[in-house]
């Protein structure tokens, strides 16, 4: 099956908000992923549905008419690329041409994404450093603090991580950077539309998330250092 890519106009989904989401199918998702296999949010509920049928062509488009309609948008739309999959590659390695084709429609739009392709892989580094530089904010996906640590020193580009559901709220990582937990996890009322923190490829801090979901126990194991 080929890159498939379904783009909602406006998400009905509480913790985004109403702005554009993307859904790429399960085969962008890189074998480093350790919730690859359990403990993604999106293994259940109705956006596994939806991802399943991203996944095996019932919806969603080829990438370049994704593109462009991704170029359609107006201008200072703010908008997630993948509330599931990840950036366009495969066997490890991310596709430099299709993510900087997408980042050229972007030019004028202010998009975020997150990607679990290990930086040191092939050009990788490149690929997400490029992103970022060019208006397009891709965060490195930490599977635990330890991991944040390693790939904020890299300086490829900002960096998420998972947290413990028993994590304390006032959160450093083992190098004493400072994590601040996803504020739709905490607060009523605040989404991806009215936050923008993830959009903001210069912030100093790392953003934690909670691990939520049907398999959200798998998650949590790997936030604490396990496989």
């Amino acid at each position: 099956m080929s890159l498939r890519v379904h783009l909602s106009p406006r998400s009905a989904n509480a913790k985004t908000g109403p702005i554009p989401v993307s859904t790429s199918s399960a085969d962008t998702c890189p074998p480093s992923c350790p919730l690859r296999e359990s403990g993604c949010y999106a293994n259940g509920g109705p956006l596994a549905l939806h991802w399943r049928a991203v996944s095996s062509g019932q919806r969603g488009t080829d990438w370049g008419t994704f593109c462009e309609k991704i170029a359609e948008l107006p201008e200072r739309t703010l908008w997630r690329h993948n509330q599931a999959g990840d950036l366009p590659g495969s066997r490890g390695l991310i596709d430099r041409a299709k993510l900087n084709q997408l980042v050229e429609a972007n030019r004028g739009r202010r998009a975020f994404s997150y990607t679990h392709y290990e930086p040191s892989r092939g050009k990788n580094a490149e690929a997400i450093r490029e992103a970022n530089e060019n208006g397009f904010t891709v965060s490195c996906s930490a599977n635990n603090l330890e991991d944040a640590d390693r790939l904020a020193e890299m300086g490829v580009g900002p960096v998420v991580t998972l947290v413990a559901e028993t994590a304390s709220q006032t959160l450093r990582t083992p190098a004493g950077r400072k994590v601040v937990f996803c504020p739709a996890q905490l607060r009523d009322g605040v989404t991806c539309a009215s936050c923008g923190l993830c959009a903001a490829a210069d912030r100093d801090v790392i953003i934690g998330f909670i691990p939520h979901g049907c398999q959200r126990r798998d998650a949590d194991r790997v936030a604490l250092g396990g496989s």
